[in-house]
């Protein structure tokens, strides 16, 4: 996502691509693993017929940010994406200095963020990482954040029936909520870390679903830098995700 990249493009480890087409299945290699990306309106107009034929399965599209906040291109990237063919999910920024996580779970849910059982929506993801404008944690404690990240994802379940993913760096999680391991049992975990190799995962998470990979690099029918991720096993297990089955 856009502030993770301002604040963690130092001293990480970014994967290298010669070809838009290579950028998308590229080192770092993976068993079974399904290629995606995530975008806002940085990456402008996206042509979404190219982007699927240029081998993206999966898109996480930001949807809302705090709690007034739409991002103006959500409502054309997530049904152009869709009509292409390519399995899409909302993704909401925290903000948990500026109100509370039920208000702004209500409004990701309310503006585009909701679940819908049509086998190419995914259930939408917390995108809580470093305050691209103040202290790291928000200046909450520990106890705090792991209170609102609570009242986040009970809210989310309560509106739409589903457990959120949770977008983060293993650095933040674990300091910012005391490593806590309370949410791991139902939540898929989306872990960034720009690098060939996933790392160690934010506490109480024993495998990653998501992996945000390198924030650089090209992919057809989009303009600029993209956030490449991969999907940790193949379509048709992706597809049992977005259809909340086994």
């Amino acid at each position: 996502m856009r502030p993770l990249r301002r604040i963690l493009t130092a001293g990480l480890s970014l994967v290298a691509a010669t070809t838009a087409i290579v950028a998308i299945s590229a080192t770092p290699a993976q068993a079974a693993t399904t290629p995606g990306i995530d975008i806002s309106h940085w990456q402008g107009s996206i042509n979404w017929t190219s982007v699927r034929n240029s081998g993206v399965e999966f898109a996480y599209i930001k949807a809302t940010e705090s709690n007034n906040y739409k991002d103006p291109q959500f409502n054309t990237n997530y049904v152009n994406s869709y009509n292409a063919g390519v399995i899409r999910g909302a993704y909401h920024f925290a903000r948990p200095n500026a109100s509370s996580g039920a208000v702004q779970a209500n409004y990701l849910a309310s503006n585009g963020g909701a679940w819908s059982a049509d086998s190419r929506t995914l259930p939408a993801a917390l995108d809580i990482e470093n305050n691209p404008s103040g202290a790291q944690c928000y200046g909450l404690s520990t106890t705090a954040m792991r209170n609102w990240i609570a009242d986040f994802l009970n809210t989310y379940r309560a509106r739409t029936g589903r457990y959120a993913v949770i977008y983060t760096t293993t650095n933040w999680w674990n300091t910012c909520t005391g490593s806590y391991t309370g949410f791991a049992a139902n939540h898929p975990m989306w872990v960034a870390r720009w690098s060939s190799t996933v790392g160690a995962l934010p506490a109480g998470w024993g495998t990653w679903s998501f992996w945000q990979y390198t924030s650089t690099g090209s992919v057809p029918g989009i303009s600029g830098n993209v956030d490449r991720n991969y999907w940790n096993g193949t379509r048709d297990r992706l597809i049992a995700l977005a259809n909340n089955t086994p």
